[in-house]
């Protein structure tokens, strides 16, 4: 007998119970860490939009993370493509929520703004079929903004809970 009154084969087992319930507990945290970022939320406050390759490479960054998107003020322009990224199901609007969308635009070194019409066509077809038909009742994606917000946009996407 070791320890006083315990045989040494348990404090065998109290060691290995140890071990496995340390373990256990890091493995649990690793995989909750692991986990985290699909249980997080992106909230869009405000966007003007802006040039469209880096907003795709961010809702595709987001697309791949399982992270959940709340608009939850001005999402304009190459910002709305958030709905041709990521799946209705992980999108919810506030009241706040305002989507807006307009044609597609180049602009060379110097700013000048020239058509895109082929690029139109292209991001007009990304959207979900029930944003186009909404843009199409409102006159097409051109120059002109057009904004689709409150019961028009809940229609479409759920409230944030």
């Amino acid at each position: 007998m070791s320890g006083g009154n315990r045989p040494a084969r348990s404090t065998l087992l109290d060691c290995h119970w140890e071990i496995l319930v340390r373990r256990s507990i890091v493995t649990a945290l690793f995989i909750l860490t692991w986990l985290a970022p699909a249980f997080a939320d992106v909230r869009i406050l405000a966007s003007p939009g802006g040039d469209v390759v880096p907003f795709l490479k961010l809702f595709e960054t987001l697309r791949y993370s399982g992270e959940r998107v709340i608009i939850d003020g001005p999402c304009y322009s190459a910002c709305a493509l958030v709905l041709s990224e990521i799946s209705r199901s992980r999108i919810c609007v506030t009241s706040r929520a305002v989507l807006g969308f307009h044609s597609a635009r180049l602009v060379d070194l110097y700013g000048r703004e020239y058509d895109a019409s082929d690029a139109t066509r292209l991001m007009a077809a990304s959207y979900p079929a029930a944003i186009r038909a909404w843009i199409e009742r409102h006159g097409g994606l051109t120059a002109r903004p057009i904004f689709l917000q409150g019961r028009e946009l809940a229609s479409s996407y759920p409230h944030c809970s």
